[in-house]
């Protein structure tokens, strides 16, 4: 299957492409998919609760993830100590907790998701390789190539969660 340029930008990662590319490609496979599935909707739509008994929204994905980037990249590989969005000691899962249905709020999410997205993309293309590691409190050693795919899945997982939402905000589920 071939993506359409016009209709789909998603990159497409080919079965000739090295470790890195499909690795890279797939992340941003699945970012783009993210945008695609908030695309168009209002502030209460992105904020809005869909799946009970969680709080969980198309913005608490946005804010989650941008955390998850921030931690994998930035914390782990990177050895920062960066103030991670959305988290504190206090609430260590503010990312996925109710948030106001603001434009700020909507806009606060994207910049720091993006912003995490562009450090890790940034990391990545400077690493030497894939073996590149990172110190990880519970797993010890963790590899760029690990990171790559814990990311994919974590976003295949997340994309999973916001077609459901996605559905119930279109009506699509009749709920």
């Amino acid at each position: 299957m071939t993506a359409n340029p016009v209709t789909d930008p998603r990159p497409e990662p080919g079965p000739t492409a090295d470790e890195r590319t499909t690795l890279t490609g797939f992340l941003t496979w699945h970012r783009q998919t993210l945008e695609l599935k908030c695309a168009g909707l209002a502030p209460a739509d992105l904020a809005r609760a869909a799946v009970p008994p969680s709080t969980l929204s198309l913005l608490g994905l946005v804010r989650h993830l941008a955390y998850v980037e921030h931690h994998w990249f930035r914390g782990m590989l990177a050895g920062e100590s960066v103030p991670a969005p959305f988290e504190s000691d206090e609430d260590p899962d503010y990312d996925f907790n109710g948030v106001e249905p603001t434009a700020e709020a909507v806009g606060e999410a994207w910049a720091a998701w993006r912003a995490a997205v562009d450090f890790a993309d940034a990391f990545v293309a400077a690493a030497p390789d894939l073996d590149v590691t990172g110190k990880h409190h519970r797993r010890g050693n963790i590899s760029l190539r690990w990171v790559l795919v814990h990311m994919i899945e974590e976003y295949a997982r997340h994309n999973g969660h916001a077609d459901l939402l996605r559905e119930q905000i279109d009506g699509a589920t009749g709920e």
